[in-house]
């Protein structure tokens, strides 16, 4: 693996857009979306918390700390960023609630509490919302970023790990790997997360990939696809047919949308699924290297060689698991306020996917 930080390939070819953006609590809002509603019995308080200036795990201390419950008593559906305002569902068995149901500060407050059967696991939310301010933003930035969101909003986006999984200096990845041909760590979790972001890499790395042969079908002619990748005149025509930003190849892992199981693309039902896939029915799949995957074929399955076919003999040491590659807004809305030269916009995201990737394909800014 290269050693450089990665830059995955925009999906959108206009240049960057030049604005101010702090993630802070101000201009920075996420809210998130729960898979259910506590049922209001059971023996799991489950709060709902807002807090600044705190990641999830600093939090979770928090309240360890305040109730006496150890960390792992804590239950959580997904993990919120530091910077910002965020607020989450946070769960822990009742006989603690005396301890922190009147516990306040302006960092960490709890909103409201209920009562649950099960404890909070990761992934039990449905997504999160959110609000993002931009700042000085000049009126011809603004209709830039208009075109740009429009865009986002009717095509989708290429579904990429955000900077967060990769680290300050973007090496969890490179030390992922490290730790998968034998660098011993005493940590285990920390072992775990940065096989996590070696495998995040990865799929960045065949994502973007994929966006290049989307970008060059509207780019180059049939001919001309024909000498860049290994395929035939039938295949470079289905890439130049389809009216779609993402390409779809016939032999790749789809998935059903927002979920569902993944399935092989026929060849025969490229058309046909297409469609499904203009509907958001379906989309693309991406792997994260594993011991168990699906087998893709054809001009699908060089892509994922050209990436992967490196790392196959670690397969075995890692669970394998697909993710959407490419994913979709919903309920955007947005404003400019021109006295202000401010920006803001609000929309849902899908578990899964990050609005710093949604941001950086719409300002075209690495920052």
């Amino acid at each position: 693996m290269q050693q450089e930080n990665f830059k995955p390939l925009h999906a959108l070819s206009h240049a960057p857009i030049n604005v101010h953006f702090s993630k802070n609590s101000d201009d920075f809002v996420v809210r998130e979306i729960p898979l259910y509603e506590p049922s209001g019995n059971g023996e799991w308080l489950v709060l709902n918390v807002q807090k600044k200036g705190l990641s999830t795990q600093e939090a979770l201390r928090i309240f360890s700390e305040v109730s006496g419950a150890k960390i792992k008593d804590f239950g959580v559906a997904g993990l919120k960023d530091k910077q910002g305002l965020t607020t989450q569902q946070i769960s822990v068995h009742k006989k603690f609630q005396n301890e922190l149901l009147d516990f306040s500060t302006p960092e960490l407050k709890i909103l409201s509490a209920s009562y649950h059967d099960n404890k909070l696991k990761v992934g039990h939310l449905k997504g999160n919302s959110f609000f993002i301010r931009l700042k000085k933003v000049l009126p011809a930035d603004a209709v830039r970023l208009e075109q740009a969101i429009n865009a986002i909003n009717l095509n989708g986006f290429a579904n990429y790990f955000g900077y967060q999984r990769f680290g300050k200096y973007g090496d969890n990845a490179a030390s992922g790997l490290e730790v998968l041909r034998g660098k011993k760590m005493k940590n285990k979790k920390m072992s775990e997360f940065l096989i996590s972001a070696f495998q995040s890499e990865l799929f960045n790395r065949w994502l973007s990939k994929r966006v290049e042969i989307s970008r060059f079908a509207d780019s180059f002619s049939i001919n001309e696809l024909c000498e860049i990748y290994p395929i035939d005149k039938q295949i470079a025509h289905e890439l130049k047919a389809q009216q779609t930003l993402f390409r779809l190849l016939g032999g790749e892992i789809m998935g059903h949308y927002p979920h569902g199981k993944c399935f092989v693309l026929e060849n025969e039902r490229l058309s046909e699924e297409t469609q499904r896939f203009i509907r958001r029915d379906i989309t693309s799949c991406g792997m994260l290297l594993g011991a168990r995957r699906l087998e893709s074929a054809g001009f699908a399955r060089w892509v994922e060689d050209s990436v992967f076919s490196e790392y196959y003999e670690l397969a075995s040491k890692m669970s394998g698991v697909y993710r959407f590659a490419w994913a979709f807004l919903k309920n955007l809305k947005y404003e400019y306020i021109e006295e202000k030269a401010h920006f803001t916009l609000s929309f849902e995201l899908d578990k899964g996917s990050y609005a710093t990737t949604v941001l950086r394909e719409l300002l075209h800014s690495e920052e």
